[in-house]
């Protein structure tokens, strides 16, 4: 066996030339040479395998790294400054390099010559100069969702740092009408600013998202944030009870450790009844993709008020009964943004109020999904069954509150 490590050895120092340094000798052997690192192995190669061959003494510059390893403590002292500069707060990181391109191509040469199957250059990089960063601070690596990326161009010596964005889980209840989930921008200028606008950009004066945002993002020092609703009301709906299920986005965060309990009554203050935020928690990147493909999966509480065209008695409140499974196509009113197609959903309970005779309150348990205005209008026969295809008079939600949003 030690022969053919020998000659593999032995292969590496006729395709450099002798000029490699102990680092990258062990790493092109590492799959065949125990060793706690290749820097140790490339000792043990040279001593046991290479003794005595003349050409590889004093080793001035490596001809396939370029002594880049020799130069990872001041490349730490620059990961470090930078950081410092920034004031950035991290708990996780991951590091990311370029390589020159000359030294890529020394990489692929030698590997075309050698046939050896080797771990990369920027492997080994990123993993010595990541043993450095833990060392100085006992911070973790974490290669699926770090709070930092610490990206060296090594083409440039510039260290790039990429602050991954920080999230936030809770509910909120939306205690007003006419105030939509997120910011809206106006139809006619697209958020540039016009007349119809107010020179504001925007359709509406705020939005849930804009109520609860400001506080997070200024504790944070982010540069901007992102609202992600488990589903949305209408403009026009409250959303009571527990509240909806929400994640916000903050971009670049400076600051992760936050006071969460002080952020939530900072909000509900400043938001003056509008808004109220509950339960805020650190949550996680996946957390976001799940709460905004959740509204089918949920069932959701409603309590509609309900005008009649003509009047209605007990006996004809019965055949509500019947809706239970309802087929539904997209709704004319959100045509333009939703694929024209039949869901099918179902009310699990329905309990009415009558009001007057013609008047009333319906308390609606069902599948997220279901468009609740349109089951009571019937939507020009796009939803079937309907109350209105029920009671066999025109119907129409003049009020509408969401009570539960059950996840």
């Amino acid at each position: 066996m030690d022969v053919i490590f020998k000659d593999k050895a032995v292969l590496i120092m006729e395709a450099t030339g002798g000029a490699i340094c102990d680092r990258c000798l062990g790493r092109h052997l590492s799959r065949d040479i125990p060793g706690e690192s290749n820097l140790e192995r490339g000792k043990y190669i040279r001593k046991n395998f290479l003794d005595g061959i003349e050409e590889l003494e004093d080793i001035e510059k490596c001809e396939i790294c370029c002594g880049v390893f020799d130069n990872l403590e001041n490349i730490l002292k620059d990961v470090l400054n930078a950081i410092r500069n920034r004031d950035i707060e991290f708990s996780t990181f991951l590091v990311g390099c370029r390589f020159p391109n000359n030294i890529m191509d020394k990489e692929t040469f030698l590997h075309v010559e050698t046939q050896l199957e080797v771990e990369s250059i920027k492997k080994e990089f990123n993993r010595e100069l990541g043993k450095l960063i833990y060392d100085c601070g006992g911070i973790e690596v974490d290669f699926d969702n770090p709070h930092l990326v610490i990206m060296i161009d090594l083409s440039k010596n510039h260290v790039d740092l990429q602050i991954n964005p920080l999230f936030i889980e809770g509910r909120y209840r939306k205690l007003v009408r006419n105030i939509p989930q997120t910011k809206w921008p106006c139809r006619k200028c697209k958020g540039k600013g016009c007349e119809r606008c107010n020179y504001t950009g925007k359709m509406y004066k705020e939005s849930v998202e804009e109520l609860v945002s400001p506080p997070v993002l200024k504790a944070s020092g982010g540069s901007g944030s992102k609202f992600h609703g488990a589903g949305r009301e209408d403009i026009d709906v409250k959303m009571l009870g527990k509240g909806r299920p929400f994640v916000l986005e903050i971009k670049e965060p400076l600051k992760r450790d936050l006071e969460l309990k002080s952020l939530e009554n900072e909000i509900n203050s400043s938001s003056q009844g509008k808004v109220e935020v509950l339960d805020l928690k650190p949550s996680q990147k996946q957390r976001r993709s799940a709460i905004k493909t959740s509204s089918t999966d949920t069932y959701k509480t409603y309590l509609a008020h309900v005008e009649l065209d003509d009047p209605v008695d007990a006996a004809d409140l019965d055949l509500l009964i019947n809706l239970d499974l309802i087929e539904q196509r997209t709704p004319i009113r959100v045509s333009h943004r939703r694929a024209d197609k039949v869901r099918k959903r179902t009310v699990k309970q329905l309990n009415v109020k009558k009001i007057d005779q013609k008047t009333l309150e319906l308390k609606i348990d069902c599948e997220g999904g279901l468009y609740i205005k349109e089951l009571i209008s019937g939507d020009d026969g796009r939803t079937q069954p309907s109350v209105s295809s029920l009671l066999g008079t025109s119907a129409r939600c003049v009020q509408l509150d969401v009570l539960e949003v059950n996840i």
